[in-house]
């Protein structure tokens, strides 16, 4: 070797250290955290291939970040799934599984998400809905949150609030919290409630730009009731929308207990143009808060915080709007209400602008996003970094998700009823009350739309196939019915 291969060597070495050195100074400065959650949101969204949703964007963060394109929530019930989230911890840990009981009544130590964030001097902050509101009329309020997880919490209330009297309820006898109700509303975005949180997140941002912040900005829509300027249902005229196809006799294999208790009655027995003015207003308030997000992201660039804030976008569930043969809102284990929307964007992961189709699990965001920050996660966290995946969405994972929801006593069921399904890459399996009352096996790769019931009559492959599923579900939820005191009228 001669010496001036020695001395290109010395130089190539040194460079790389030099290099090193910047990306570790880089790393170091703790980047922001923008935690955008959104209510009721179903995969309504272009980037999940819905063709007549109206999210630039929302689009526009997938195509920036990680959208994966197969998460699945813990619990399709706002309270337990946002529990779920922000502890990272399953329904069965936290023994949260109805609107009434908070987390600490059974873990009161646990560190929550931005509690993480807290212990390494970070600002976080809440401005709307992130832990659930315990009444719908507490908008406004700090409702069912978790003081300890916030050093500032800001409620806005527009005039969405002060209109009700203006909202068209379709089911009068229900809540139009709980109710197919909606309102094409006069105004602007910004005297809306969602878009005051907006404002009120991007104040903060400014605020905050010089130092590190954990902020969540929590969107009160799509929940019901509808409400949306004029401007986003003229962006979905009537006479374009329609309602799901569902084959004739869908639901003569589908368990009773599958169907949820608020909703027993195929399209609650309103009429196709009711149903397909709800839809609208739905699609309507789904383009409003994409508009909240466009604000949001528009302030992330604009104040010069891109390369160094973390974004994640997340629904707390699934919802239906319509599908087999009329199922609305939320609370079942099908597809529609067990898979949510989720966007992670990590400045400079190698797997930004590419969605992922891998199963991952909504305990999965907790660990992410310390992990993507440099935060040690605190012990016994239920999900898994998905640090690989966000680096190469195409990378082996061999993940399933476990999703599980309580049903009540009625005059459909004459005990509680636990339900809990695990979904794999190809199959989703579901047991209630441990198959006591009723069993569903859905092969994904031929029925998508899980319309075939192939637990009705297995063949043997399909019955190997429950019994490793049955087995590998029990091993995250025991399917019994909990012990810790459970509201209900609040399921």
């Amino acid at each position: 070797m001669n010496a001036f291969t020695t001395l290109g060597r010395a130089f190539a070495i040194a460079a790389l250290l030099l290099v090193g050195v910047a990306n570790r100074s880089q790393a170091a400065e703790p980047p922001n955290v923008l935690f955008i959650a959104v209510d009721d949101l179903a995969s309504t969204l272009g980037c999940y291939g819905d063709p007549f949703a109206k999210t630039p964007n929302i689009d526009r963060l997938a195509a920036s970040g990680v959208c994966f394109l197969n998460a699945y929530n813990q619990l399709p019930l706002c309270n337990p799934t946002r529990a779920s989230i922000m502890t990272g911890r399953r329904p069965d840990e936290i023994g949260v599984y109805d609107l009434d009981r908070h987390f600490r009544d059974q873990l009161p130590d646990v560190v929550t998400l931005p509690q993480a964030f807290q212990k390494r001097n970070y600002l976080a902050a809440r401005v709307g809905k992130i832990y659930h509101y315990n009444v719908p009329a507490s908008i406004g309020t700090d409702g069912f949150d978790d003081p300890p997880s916030w050093n500032l919490t800001v409620n806005p209330k527009g005039r969405d609030k002060t209109d009700e009297a203006l909202i068209i309820n379709a089911e009068p006898h229900r809540k139009i919290s709980a109710a197919l109700s909606w309102l094409a509303a006069d105004g602007r975005d910004e005297e809306q409630t969602d878009g005051m949180i907006a404002s009120e997140a991007i104040r903060l941002m400014e605020a905050n730009r010089d130092k590190p912040f954990f902020l969540g900005v929590g969107f009160f829509r799509p929940h019901t009731p509808y409400v949306a300027p004029k401007k986003y249902f003229d962006m979905y005229p009537l006479d374009t929308v329609s309602l799901p196809y569902a084959p004739p006799g869908d639901r003569d294999d589908i368990p009773t207990a599958a169907f949820a208790h608020n909703c027993p009655i195929p399209n609650y027995n309103l009429d196709p143009l009711t149903l397909r003015k709800a839809t609208q207003a739905y699609y309507a308030c789904v383009s409003f808060v994409d508009a909240q997000v466009g604000r949001l992201l528009d302030a992330v660039e604009r104040l010069g915080l891109a390369e160094n804030t973390i974004v994640v976008f997340w629904s707390d569930h699934g919802y239906h709007l319509g599908e087999h043969d009329g199922i609305w809102q939320k609370r079942t284990l099908f597809e529609q209400s067990a898979r949510s929307p989720l966007i992670i964007r990590v400045p400079g992961a190698a797997g930004n602008g590419q969605p992922c189709r891998r199963i991952i699990e909504f305990v999965d965001i907790y660990p992410t996003v310390v992990s993507a920050a440099g935060i040690e996660a605190p012990p016994k966290l239920a999900g898994r970094d998905l640090a690989t995946l966000l680096d190469d969405p195409l990378a082996t994972w061999n993940g399933q998700a476990i999703t599980q929801v309580l049903r009540p006593a009625d005059d459909r069921l004459a005990t509680q009823v636990m339900g809990c399904s695990i979904r794999t890459s190809r199959y989703r399996y579901t047991e209630w009350a441990e198959g006591a009352a009723g069993v569903e096996l859905y092969d994904h790769r031929a029925d998508p739309l899980e319309f075939e019931n192939l637990a009705i009559e297995p063949d043997a492959r399909h019955r190997a196939v429950i019994e490793r599923l049955r087995a590998e579900l029990r091993m995250k939820a025991s399917g019994k019915i909990p012990s810790v005191p459970v509201n209900p009228t609040r399921l």
